[in-house]
């Protein structure tokens, strides 16, 4: 074989061996295809506390066997009884003009003694503000030595009000339970812990009444607190709102126990008393709840000795 021949041949072999078979370019076009074409997006994890909650349900057949406010009941007497005790809580919230109430949002509603039916007037005005069309509403259990509300809703227990104030890592919307009401959220109590009042009364319970109360123009948040005579709690919370409610049980609890929880709310702007568990009228054919409304410069007459 002459030179020319030879080169002739390593020139074939060459280019041979340079150029793919059929299947080689086959594979050659899906590696091709597998890089070249766009990838199907990967959502990068959400930031913690930015995830979407879970919207869990109300136990509504539990609450109706309480006797509770249900969604059904938007025309019952305890749904009109509930209007009537909202409706100057909203109106001092959100006044028509500038002469609103400082933190008139946070309404904290407790009791002298328990067993008086804060939890369950809580509850219910919490769900009948919910009703509203254009407000929202935080419930937030700050009975934190003996909590009771997630239960009495049917809403499994997690961290709360406690962890959050407790850690720092813990973001506000770590701990709120979103329910299947629109507008209702929870805000349950949380871990026990035997410096619960003095976490109360901290620095940073105070920044998030303030920043619960500025955050967002149309919400009202509801606060149950321990009775006043049966813990500090209650004292140190209704420094941080700007209307309270004290539920008295009608025909049992006594004249100078209710003055005595009076005179640890002297300091509040407003405070208002729902009546409980009466069996009397008290005109329009409702019946289980007197409200009077703002003690002292609001005309509700003190208890007479």
């Amino acid at each position: 074989m002459s030179i020319i021949e030879k080169a002739l041949d390593k020139a074939l072999q060459f280019e041979q061996s340079s150029t793919p078979n059929k299947a080689d370019q086959q594979h050659g076009t899906k590696e091709a295809i597998h890089v070249e074409a766009p990838e199907t997006p990967v959502q990068e994890p959400a930031a913690k506390g930015a995830e979407t909650r879970k919207i869990l349900s109300i136990d509504w057949t539990s609450l109706k066997a309480k006797g509770m406010l249900g969604h059904e009941l938007a025309y019952s007497q305890l749904a009109e009884e509930y209007r009537l005790i909202k409706r100057p809580l909203l109106m001092n919230a959100f006044p028509d003009g500038d002469n609103g109430i400082e933190r008139g949002n946070l309404v904290l509603v407790t009791s002298s003694i328990p067993g008086e039916g804060k939890t369950f007037t809580a509850v219910n005005l919490a769900l009948s503000i919910a009703m509203e069309r254009d407000k929202t509403v935080l419930l937030v259990d700050a009975d934190v030595a003996k909590p009771s509300i997630a239960k009495l809703l049917g809403l499994p227990a997690q961290k709360g009000l406690i962890d959050l104030l407790q850690d720092k890592s813990i973001r506000f919307s770590d701990v709120l339970i979103k329910t299947d009401i629109p507008n209702l959220t929870l805000l349950p109590a949380g871990s026990l812990d035997r410096h619960s009042t003095e976490l109360l009364a901290s620095d940073a319970m105070k920044g998030l009444a303030k920043e619960l109360s500025a955050r967002y123009p149309d919400r009202m948040v509801i606060f149950d607190s321990p009775p006043l005579l049966a813990a500090t709690q209650g004292q140190v919370l209704a420094m941080l709102v700007g209307q309270v409610i004290l539920v008295i049980e009608a025909d049992s609890t006594p004249q100078y126990i209710v003055k005595e929880s009076i005179s640890k709310l002297e300091n509040c702007e407003i405070v208002g008393c729902v009546l409980n568990k009466t069996k009397k009228g008290f005109g329009f054919k409702y019946y289980g709840y007197g409200y009077g409304y703002g003690y002292g410069n609001y005309g509700l007459q003190k208890p007479e000795t």
